[in-house]
């Protein structure tokens, strides 16, 4: 296991091994006079999490406040069990996804249709989270948790309608989720990321708008969902707005030239579309990729795929 990541302005990276997979998803700790925790990961997890904060000499009853960006399973889902090692906590939500920490049923249903029998495996268990412990934040909301440091959350849809992301005053960065996408530090020589399209409620149009709100803020750091920092903002959102149409062109594309075939072979198509127009580019640019960045990018993919075709297909409906 590594160790935490010092990143400066008292925040530590915590490495949770999401689908066992090193780099996949991480957790950040800031320890500031009221030691807050972003993100909890699945389940599978939270040992991850409580090893780390050991490392940094911090115990779990220290814990104030424990934020979860949004309520997808690899962010949030094991809040519930996190918060049993941690008397003294809080934890913060998006309205949208506050009832669904409460009772995670839907997010159980969902997640064993998709994954079936590694679903215990993935994110056994889901713990709910007893509602006098739960707050929500809206837009504009803010959350001091030092001296001069506060926190103040945005609601950033696009990724999904119950996400918001939190600027940290000292730091003067935000964690983004997975609202402005996923950064791949595998990649050797450039900060590379892309957007994360996954279902079902991929929105674009709304993305682009998060970007927006995200970049009028003049923020110096983006800390993200998967996986770790970027002190370059400005080539965030340019890839990003330089990618999203792109994955959006080849789904519609994909939707054109199969249009009398399943959702499922659609999806199958675009996956391997949007395989070969990634690892096209990496290679073009000859930036170096090991197999751990191959596997992740063909996960994601995978993902997007599917968020697409679903976004896709509503479109057509709603005409």
């Amino acid at each position: 296991m590594s160790k935490p990541v010092d990143l400066g302005n008292q925040i530590s990276l915590i490495d949770l091994y999401d689908l066992g997979l090193p780099q996949r998803t991480g957790s950040y700790v800031i320890q500031a006079e009221e030691l807050t925790i972003i993100e909890t990961s699945a389940s599978p997890s939270v040992p991850y999490l409580l090893e780390g904060l050991q490392d940094l000499g911090l115990k779990p009853e220290d814990v104030h406040h424990i934020i979860v960006t949004h309520i997808h399973l690899d962010h949030a889902g094991g809040v519930g069990l996190l918060l049993e090692s941690c008397p003294n906590a809080t934890v913060y939500v998006h309205p949208r996804g506050k009832r669904h920490l409460i009772d995670p049923s839907k997010l159980i249903k969902g997640a064993q249709a998709v994954y079936g029998d590694r679903f215990d495996e993935l994110f056994d268990p889901i713990v709910p989270v007893p509602e006098e412990r739960l707050v929500a934040k809206d837009d504009g909301d803010t959350l001091d948790i030092g001296f001069e440091r506060r926190l103040t959350f945005y609601d950033s849809p696009g990724h999904a309608k119950h996400h918001f992301s939190i600027h940290d005053s000292l730091s003067n960065g935000i964690f983004t989720g997975d609202t402005i996408g996923v950064f791949y530090p595998q990649v050797k020589g450039v900060d590379f990321v892309l957007p994360s399209t996954s279902p079902n409620q991929f929105d674009p149009d709304a993305m682009l708008a998060s970007l927006q709100k995200i970049e009028d803020l003049d923020v110096d750091t983006i800390f993200f969902g998967h996986f770790g920092k970027s002190d370059l903002p400005d080539l965030v959102y340019q890839q990003i707005r330089e990618w999203l149409p792109k994955f959006v062109e080849e789904g519609e594309k994909v939707l054109t030239s199969h249009k009398d075939s399943d959702m499922n072979t659609q999806t199958r198509v675009l996956i391997d579309r949007l395989n070969q127009m990634v690892m096209s580019y990496l290679d073009e640019q000859q930036l170096d990729r090991n197999d751990l960045v191959n596997q992740l990018l063909k996960m994601d993919m995978d993902v997007c795929a599917m968020g697409l075709i679903d976004y896709l297909h509503k479109k057509v409906r709603s005409v």
